[in-house]
């Protein structure tokens, strides 16, 4: 990726203040919930600049990519994750890839969408509308990837991510994605959680009401959980204020469920493509095409990375 440089000087400042982007994965509740919190301010800020983005596009893609960096936690060994959301409304909808490497990228299928008035709020429907999710996975092994789709909402992303994960894999898990933005548009602050329910292991108690009642204490459990996630307040908000510490917001909001912090990463919006790459794809053309393109071709070759926006000027002498 040829990364871009951001050139507003009071969004550099305010970015140098922040607490670095970094992903905190921790498990709490005896292990039964396992769950990640990301920071990702420069991260969204980096895939607006990518990308040339107005403030809607940005919230629609930004929400989007910060909710495909929570599916890297997930993974299994090397794989790597296409998420595509489809739909017949004003952004037509998007394709975000996330990889276990720690690496994100996407774009929107119409990344310059018209609307007629001021929003009134964050709904999304009417720009995304009823679609498809579809999430396409790929180990290090795999010759094809295996797929899975399910009909969403499109009113809100984080929740369409939560739905793929019930409807799809049977797994309770929540999403919580939001971007502040500042009275000029700026993105001052972004961030994104998720909890996932794991499933029970082991053996079983010798009488049932045992059973029964360990069973209630865990189900009691877990909708306190629930009901400490819903209460999170706005994590682009939070993340606008240079004082705040991933660490306080989980210990502080699940505190009740002693959570331990088990691991913190790098995730980056970033793209593995590079003019070499292209060079080697436009010479596995048939040799008639590759002469047509040296002859009559502009010079040099412009081609746009639709992943990143990275735009690579090849000389045709290089082909």
């Amino acid at each position: 990726m040829i990364k871009k440089e951001i050139t507003d000087e009071k969004l550099k400042k305010h970015l140098s203040i922040l607490e670095d982007d970094k992903m905190h994965l921790f498990t709490m509740a005896d292990g039964r919930v396992r769950g990640a919190l990301f920071h990702g301010t420069h991260f969204v800020n980096q895939l607006r600049i990518q990308h040339n983005l107005g403030i809607l596009e940005t919230y629609i893609l930004g929400q989007a990519s910060l909710c495909a960096a929570l599916t890297i936690p997930m993974m299994k060994d090397l794989e790597h994750l296409s998420i595509k959301y489809e739909a017949s409304n004003l952004v037509n909808g998007y394709s975000v890839e996330a990889d276990s490497t720690g690496y994100v990228r996407g774009y929107l299928f119409n990344d310059k969408i018209s609307i007629e008035k001021p929003l009134e709020n964050w709904n999304l429907k009417p720009f995304l509308g009823q679609g498809t999710l579809t999430f396409s996975r790929i180990h290090k092994d795999d010759k094809i990837p295996q797929s899975s789709s399910v009909e969403v909402s499109g009113e809100n992303i984080a929740q369409d991510f939560a739905s793929y994960f019930f409807q799809s894999e049977q797994i309770n898990t929540a999403f919580n994605s939001s971007i502040q933005f500042d009275k000029e548009g700026r993105v001052i602050g972004a961030g994104a959680m998720f909890l996932q329910v794991m499933p029970k292991t082991g053996g079983s108690a010798k009488y049932g009401s045992q059973i029964d009642s360990r069973q209630e204490e865990e189900d009691d459990d877990l909708i306190k959980v629930e009901n400490a996630f819903k209460a999170c307040p706005s994590l682009g908000l939070l993340y606008s204020e240079n004082h705040v510490d991933s660490d306080d917001i989980i210990l502080g909001l699940f505190r009740e469920f002693k959570p331990t912090i088990t691991l913190r990463r790098d995730v980056k919006y970033d793209c593995p493509c590079s003019e070499e790459k292209f060079l080697n794809y436009i010479r596995s053309f048939p040799k008639e095409q590759i002469l047509e393109l040296k002859e009559n071709g502009p010079n040099p070759l412009s081609i746009t990375c639709k992943n990143c926006g990275s735009v690579f000027q090849i000389p045709v002498s290089r082909i």
